[in-house]
């Protein structure tokens, strides 16, 4: 799978990131006073204090004198070099390699992975891992009783920087992998949200535009019909006969008007059902196609005998209409809409008779994630980043739809979008 560059707003947020620095600076203060004066284990605490402290300082500094409420890259890996920094000077003091806490010195990077760019990752890395040498090798002993008789070959001391060197590895790119992944997905679902916002801009203006229509209807009658009363009364008066008849053909012209505004030429009293079956959202997406199209499309509804009706909902609109959409513009001549429907189940299959989905993208099942390719040469152009797919599957499913996309076995792409009937009923 091949995904899109992401977005190149790297960032941390500065209240979470520094809450976690509060957290280890208390733990780090509680660690130390409790190995010199608890366990009575003698080691350079005055040294270890003051790093502490000059800590604290810094995320003062980070809270009060850094404005923004999210660190750009570059303010996040330097505050990050001199957390992983501040660690290794604790560690040089207390043990070095062979301190049992010395694992901690991954968090930073790790934590950067996901939230700063690769270059900050790789960096911070290395920078970590040249420091795990510096204390395999150079370090104050290990605070412990007067009396030590534990001991280790020294293959088994150096063997724990490379662990460590190998986890970090390991936790970093899985981390940059998420990261990456999730803020594809965050990019793509905030093209929902601005397509949703469009859509219901639009459908509020069409219901305004409804709403005009219906309003205007009775005075627009009530002048036309005055305007031909007054004609019967003075058509021979051919001062007025002229201006009477403009009014006439006028009024005739802005009927003709507010009619196209309205969703419905036919509509009288109320503008939008207030409950649709699927059948009717079908007729209304396909109509609009046929329009632009010239492919065949049949809707066929033998099978669809119990009608669930629901809210008119325009993700469902805008998710059928995607799909819908992809068939007209893969098909070579036909469009297959069939509709079943029984006590339990409504589904909805949508057919052409085009190329199909691609092979490598249905034997990998990730279509419906966004930002995708096809290795598939010959229909690359039309294929795109399957952002749509994505878009109209989120839709759907968030309206308690399943999907599932296969290739026929006849040739064409076929998909299937399936609710429960009880389903149906709680959209709104």
């Amino acid at each position: 799978m091949k995904f899109k560059e992401t977005s190149k707003k790297y960032s941390l947020n500065k209240s979470t990131y520094v809450n976690l620095r509060w957290i280890a600076y208390i733990g780090q203060l509680i660690t130390i006073f409790a190995v010199e004066f608890i366990f009575n284990f003698k080691f350079n605490y005055i040294y270890c204090i003051s790093i502490v402290i000059i800590s604290v300082l810094s995320n003062f500094y980070l809270s009060f004198r850094i404005k923004e409420n999210q660190l750009n890259n570059f303010n996040s890996t330097l505050f990050l070099t001199f957390d992983i920094l501040q660690l290794s000077l604790l560690f040089y003091f207390t043990g070095g390699i062979t301190n049992p806490f010395i694992f901690l010195i991954i968090i930073p990077a790790v934590f950067s992975s996901q939230y700063l760019n690769i270059k900050t990752s790789v960096f911070l890395v290395g920078f970590t891992t040249s420091l795990l040498l510096f204390l395999t090798f150079f370090y104050k002993k290990l605070p412990h009783p007067e009396v030590l008789h534990f001991h280790t070959p020294s293959y088994y001391l150096y063997s724990i920087p490379l662990a460590i060197f190998v986890g970090l590895t390991f936790l970093v790119y899985f981390g940059v992998k998420f990261g990456k992944e999730n803020r594809i997905r965050e990019e793509a679902y905030d093209k929902i949200q601005e397509i949703m916002s469009k859509e219901n801009e639009l459908i509020s203006l069409g219901g305004q535009a409804a709403a005009a229509a219906h309003s205007l209807g009775t005075p627009l009658s009530t002048i036309l019909l005055t305007t031909k009363e007054l004609q019967k009364e003075h058509g021979d008066n051919t001062k007025i006969k002229n201006d009477l008849d403009l009014l006439v053909s006028q009024s005739n012209r802005c009927s003709e008007i507010l009619k196209k505004l309205t969703l419905n030429p036919k509509i009288e009293d109320e503008f939008f059902d207030n409950e649709i079956s699927l059948d009717s959202y079908i007729k209304e997406i396909v109509r609009s196609y046929q329009e632009i199209s010239n492919k065949k499309f049949l809707i066929i509804t033998d099978k669809f005998q119990n009608k669930v009706k629901s809210s008119k909902s325009p993700e469902i609109v805008y998710g059928l209409r995607n799909f819908i959409g992809n068939a007209n513009k893969f098909s070579n001549k036909k469009i297959e809409i069939i509709l079943l429907s029984n006590s339990k189940e409504t589904e909805i299959i949508i057919k052409d008779d085009g190329p199909g989905f691609p092979k490598d993208l249905i034997d990998k099942a990730i279509l419906g994630e966004p930002y995708i390719r096809t290795k598939d040469d010959k229909n690359i152009s039309k294929y795109g980043l399957g952002l749509g797919t994505f878009i109209g599957k989120t839709l759907l499913e968030r309206n308690f739809a399943k999907i599932s996309f296969n290739n026929s076995t006849i040739g064409g792409a076929e998909v299937k979008i399936k609710w429960t009937n009880k389903d149906l009923k709680k959209i709104s």
